[in-house]
């Protein structure tokens, strides 16, 4: 049976090494398809199967099962988060896990500078990286070992400790070109000293798979010395940790679980207690659930998993097409060898024997496609990491391929050629011996048979399916960039920054932040700028509970976004103030603390009411005057393209009183993390300016990123931005393979019917009349996957109507030119075929029968 198999791989391979075209048009064919089913595989198993490289993962439980970042108070809708102060009490109470760690649900990035002193010392400024405060047994629970020094353990986390950091192997080497110094150096990092004790091993990139992971790992204890006055870890209200345990051999999770809960519902009773019969309503369902752990914290899979699983079913309809085009390659070769075949079943040969050479060739010609599919797949995988994450400066996801991922394409790959080489191989046994006794030369087959037109329409309903999705989901995305946002797009920029403003006093704030706003207006081509918390379209701000004035104080309060500014912001951004006024100079801290509310706020809380005037507060309804509207500006988005404007409000930058500033929420409010320009040219030329320029104002102020406003907008539609551009690819993909399919096709029906095509025209038949009996049938084989592959596309709207933005799902307009773009490709595809039998000879083509 091997020698027998051995000897058919050989015939195979020495016959299609005869027809070099066939063979590399079928392999490209399988190629494109096996390329990208596996460039998106690779992605799938590293977003949702891959492990984390630490001992014993199936041990690692998390408490929560939501992506909830980065800072939280009090009720959760799923209790994923926690505060240090509950940490601790958890880890205290539940003997079920040997250990439990937890670490910043939100790693920010921060400026480092090596050495004790500021950044300007020796003339260079603070370079941005991604930081993350751990617990001290966060290393030693994962069984993590060093690759070089030691790494935190739990003495280092502890108050009153020397400062510690982890680096990073791949921060070390890239940044540091593996400097062995670099163990026990000093490092400012967020502007506090910390000294390097180690690094951390290659492949580890911390506890969540996602882009920019942390650069630096730093003891919890070590918070306080970083934020100042604005730090998190006392707050028992505020919660910013995951938490990962590892359980105990034997332990039940059920039990387990329902300790954790009893729990966390008497913490909150003793220290975050419900107050409103809407916080006792919602404190009732608090729950937190056990999850495994094994992947770590999976944001990447909460917020690709949905994008993964859609491309993965459109890579298998560009797979079923190229299989069709194998498939009808097979046939079509099959049809032109049919009087060989004859000949060897006139001397004897078994058919099954051409059933398995058919095969043989089949999977010969599948598996060279695969191989060559997964070099184009790692190519395909780092397009795809560059797309999904542009924003990135690296995504911990490598594009060579792995052992599942190869495994996946092999059997792919082997699955393809004998799927659809079993077609082919049954029509090649079906050989009729006394067709080689009546002659090979004579054309018999009659042209393409029905299942090569079948094969076609079904090319044609498929390819009809993904131009239809990927026309929905372009018009989604024209649709989320082209919509108001209220605010101005064109010539505006961002500067994203790091300060690490934490324990200034407000009078020196007020002294950097008003040299921010005069250095960056000195710069050439700027116009205008402000500062903010958070700036327009960034995907994030801050929400507290609100109380109106009027409102009775047992009342239910409502949560709103709100976020700190300039009085030059809504100027800056060319955002319109439709009623009263902006912030201006007359809101200083000693003056009435003013507010700037947008219309999505008037709408909801003083609809029909003069909103000037008006006042509301937030922490409590015994501050619920605390702010008066000044004005009212337009619908100003910050976060979800998509949802309609949240009400929301706006506070001037530094307006605190007080006793605003023992409010550590209050205090780290006025922290700014943008800049906004408005500019008469673009910002990037001028990045290295407004850097130098920043560094001299401040050596705590790091610039993370400089982008224009339209980048910044790119970024949050990410999602939206990467399943356009895959479908509308893998769209075309598709309508290539279609045309290229119904294209070899028609010219087999062509030769097939040469004898015919000769009898025709002998007998009278013009050139345009044979050319337009060969277009009725390409059209013909259209019209059938048009039919099959409208109420199929429709179908798939309906499965897509969760992603699409402004446009139906059956939207007459894209079916409408898909189907045109359609009859355009196959219009091409078989007017060369129709050209070419319109030319032939009657009597060449008699003498040849």
């Amino acid at each position: 049976m091997l020698d027998s198999a051995m000897r058919d791989l050989r015939f195979a391979v020495r016959q299609l090494a005869k027809s070099k075209g066939f063979t590399v048009t079928a392999v490209l064919t399988v190629a494109l398809a096996i390329g990208a089913n596996t460039a998106i595989f690779t992605l799938v198993n590293a977003v949702m199967f891959q492990s984390l490289p630490v001992s014993d993962p199936r041990q690692l439980y998390r408490l929560g099962d939501a992506d909830n970042c980065c800072v939280d108070g009090g009720i959760q809708t799923r209790f994923s988060i926690f505060a240090y102060p509950l940490y601790l009490y958890l880890r205290d109470h539940t003997p079920e896990f040997q250990d439990m760690a937890a670490f910043q649900a939100g790693p920010a990035r921060v400026g480092v500078h090596r050495g004790s002193t500021g950044s300007h010392a020796n003339g260079t400024a603070a370079e941005p990286f991604v930081d993350q405060f751990v617990s001290g047994k966060y290393f030693s629970m994962f069984g993590i070992r060093p690759f070089a020094g030691r790494l935190l353990t739990a003495s280092d986390d502890v108050r009153g400790a020397p400062p510690v950091a982890v680096m990073s192997y791949r921060a070390w080497a890239l940044q540091y070109g593996s400097d062995p110094s670099v163990i026990g150096a000093s490092f400012l990092i967020g502007g506090a000293p910390f000294t390097i004790a180690g690094i951390a091993p290659p492949g580890f990139f911390g506890a969540t798979l996602r882009p920019d992971p942390p650069d630096f790992w730093l003891p919890l204890a070590a918070e306080r010395e970083v934020h100042r006055q604005n730090a998190l870890l006392d707050h028992k209200t505020d919660h910013w940790l995951y938490i990962i345990g590892r359980i105990r051999p034997g332990a039940a999770l059920g039990p387990v679980e329902a300790e954790i809960n009893v729990l966390l519902k008497q913490w909150l009773r003793e220290n975050d207690p419900p107050t409103t019969p809407a916080s006792k309503q919602a404190f009732d369902g608090q729950h937190v659930t056990l999850a495994p752990a094994g992947s770590g914290i999976q944001q990447l899979k909460e917020n690709y998993g949905s994008d993964l699983k859609l491309l993965a079913a459109v890579t298998g309809l560009v797979l079923l097409i190229a299989c069709a085009n194998l498939a009808n390659l097979l046939l079509a070769r099959g049809a032109a060898n049919r009087a060989q075949a004859s000949i060897r079943v006139a001397l004897g040969a078994p058919r099954s024997r051409l059933v398995r050479q058919t095969l043989t060739e089949a999977v010969v010609l599948a598996v060279a496609g695969g191989a060559a599919g997964v070099l184009l797949a790692m190519a395909g995988t780092k397009a795809l990491l560059n797309l999904a994450f542009s924003a990135a400066r690296f995504v911990p996801i490598s594009s060579a391929p792995s052992l599942p991922v190869l495994g996946f394409s092999f059997l792919l790959s082997l699955a393809t050629g004998v799927v659809f080489g079993i077609v082919p191989a049954w029509s090649a046994s079906r050989a009729d011996p006394a067709a080689a006794l009546r002659g090979a030369g004579r054309s018999t087959s009659g042209g393409a048979t029905f299942t090569q037109k079948l094969l076609v329409a079904l090319q044609v309903a498929l390819s009809l399916v993904l131009l239809a999705g990927a026309g929905l989901m372009v018009q989604t995305l024209g649709n989320l960039q082209n919509q108001r946002f209220g605010f101005e797009l064109e010539g505006r920029a961002v500067v994203n920054v790091n300060a690490a403003f934490g324990g200034y006093s407000p009078e020196k704030l007020a002294a950097v932040y008003g040299e921010i706003e005069r250095r960056m207006k000195a710069l050439g081509g700027v116009r205008a700028a402000s500062l903010s918390l958070y700036s327009p379209m960034e995907g994030n701000n801050w929400n507290s509970r609100i109380w109106l004035a009027d409102q009775a104080a047992d009342a239910n309060p409502q949560s709103v976004s709100w976020v700190r500014v300039s009085s030059s912001f809504f100027e800056t951004i060319g955002a319109r103030i439709v009623h009263g006024r902006m912030f201006d100079e007359r809101d200083t801290p000693d003056a009435a603390h003013v507010t700037v509310v947008n219309q999505a706020f008037v709408d909801k809380f003083l609809p029909n009411q003069d909103p000037v005037g008006k006042r509301f507060g937030m922490g409590g309804a015994p501050h619920r005057g605390d702010y008066q509207i000044a004005g009212v500006v337009e619908n100003v988005r910050f976060r979800n393209p998509r949802s309609p404007a949240a009400p929301m409000y706006f506070l001037p930058l530094l307006q605190l009183s007080k006793s605003d500033w023992s409010d550590p929420t209050l205090a780290r409010s006025t922290v700014i993390g943008n800049i906004e320009l408005r500019m008469a040219g673009n910002a990037k030329p001028q990045a290295a300016q407004i850097v130098r320029a920043l560094g001299e104002i401040d050596p705590n102020l790091t610039v993370i990123n400089i982008n224009t406003m339209q980048d910044q907008l790119g970024r949050l539609l990410g999602h939206e931005r990467l399943i356009a551009r895959l479908t509308e690819g893998f769209g075309l993909l598709a309508l290539v393979l279609a045309s290229i399919g119904l294209y070899g096709v028609t010219a087999h029906s062509v030769a097939g019917r040469t004898g015919e095509i000769g009898v025709r025209m002998a007998l009278g038949a013009t050139r345009a009349t044979v050319t337009g009996m060969i277009l009725r049938s390409v059209f013909g084989q259209i019209a059938c996957g048009v039919a099959i592959g409208v109420p199929a596309a429709l179908a798939a709207g309906r499965i897509l109507a969760d992603q699409l933005f402004g446009v139906g799902s059956a939207d007459p307009m894209t079916l409408a030119a898909v189907v045109g773009a359609l009859s355009v490709s196959a219009l091409v595809a078989g007017l060369l075929p129709a050209l070419r039998a319109s030319g032939i000879d009657p009597v060449q083509a008699l003498r040849a029968e």
